[in-house]
């Protein structure tokens, strides 16, 4: 039997598209990282490079890099422009296609 093939998400495939655009980042902790997406996993994982840091008690640094725990993150802010990420175009056909089938009562 083949080891069954893991299944990415749409919200992960999203956090790739944002690969190499500026994004803001909170923490659990509540501190919140501003910087560009260099790399992410599938597990969150994050690497930011020219950051603007603001610690809870709103002092602010800046940094080169960063790398952040995927399990540390509380949510992520993306930019608008990926709302048209081709992601979504399969999520819109697969509903269409759902909205389209006759319901069973």
């Amino acid at each position: 039997m083949a080891a069954a093939k893991a299944q990415v998400g749409v919200p992960i495939k999203l956090l790739h598209e944002g690969e190499g655009h500026v994004v803001t980042v909170e923490l659990k902790s509540g501190e919140i990282y501003r910087g560009r997406l260099d790399e992410s996993e599938e597990t969150m994982n994050c690497s930011l490079t020219d950051i603007v840091c603001t610690a809870r008690d709103g002092r602010v640094s800046k940094m080169e890099h960063v790398y952040i725990r995927g399990s540390r993150i509380k949510f992520l802010i993306l930019p608008d422009l990926l709302k048209h990420s081709p992601v979504f175009d399969k999520v819109k056909a697969m509903k269409q296609a759902d909205e389209a089938k006759p319901r069973r009562r």
